[in-house]
């Protein structure tokens, strides 16, 4: 199983004056990550991989404490992955109830690959900030997708 997190809200992109790399998350974005524990609280999670930016790593961090994991980051699936690349994780047999946040790109990229050929799902293909894939590998051919809304801020009020 491979949960495939897109980052949270990071803002306004083209207002950040820093590196992209540095862009942080948003309030809204901080309480989507928080949004992330609950949301995967029923899903066994032994490992966190990340992308280098400050985003998807404050993304998972809420996760990572929750969970008592470190976050493993993985330069190849920064912003401009390779569809090879993201596509090895799901069918990495090693990789079993891992986290994996990445940007939208890579997901947009990985889930229309999968389509092409091995991805089943009921759901349509979406993926905004703050959300989850969960990529549950069927055989050695196919992958059942499933979609998990990102948690907002009043879903998480008592």
């Amino acid at each position: 199983m491979l949960l495939v997190v897109r980052h949270a809200d990071a803002g306004n992109k083209p207002a950040w004056k820093g590196p992209d790399r540095l862009r942080p998350l948003s309030p809204s974005g901080h309480l989507q990550a928080e949004g992330l524990v609950v949301r995967l609280e029923d899903y066994p999670v032994e490992r966190i991989l990340c992308s280098p930016t400050l985003r998807c790593h404050q993304t998972v961090e809420p996760l990572a404490r929750d969970r008592l994991l470190r976050i493993d980051t993985v330069p190849a699936h920064g912003a401009d992955a390779k569809p090879a690349q993201l596509l090895d994780l799901v069918w990495d047999l090693e990789l079993r109830s891992t986290v994996l946040c990445i940007h939208g790109e890579g997901i947009g990229l990985l889930l229309t690959r999968l389509l092409a050929g091995a991805l089943v799902a009921e759901d349509p293909l979406d993926w905004p900030k703050g959300s989850t894939w969960l990529l549950e590998r069927i055989d050695r051919g196919q992958v059942r997708g499933r979609f998990l809304a990102p948690l907002v801020h009043d879903q998480l009020q008592p």
